[in-house]
């Protein structure tokens, strides 16, 4: 494991993004938390967000896909 994704900030602010949401590279789409350090994850491409492969709150791994992103 290398850390736990989260879709929010903390518990009480909305997800970053949602299926449907449209992103544009380099917008904050997560957050890894890794040996108690949080790190934003930016969007590397631009398009819809078509389904999110992890549930809040879940482990992740190196290169793990999080997201399905239809290019614009």
């Amino acid at each position: 494991m290398v850390g736990t994704f989260y879709r929010t900030a903390n518990p009480d602010s909305p997800a970053f993004v949602n299926v449907g949401d449209d992103v544009s590279a380099g917008k904050v789409v997560c957050i890894i938390e890794a040996m108690k350090l949080f790190n934003e994850i930016e969007s590397e491409v631009s398009g819809k967000i078509v389904k999110i492969l992890v549930d809040n709150a879940s482990p992740v791994e190196y290169d793990q896909p999080l997201f399905l992103v239809e290019p614009a």
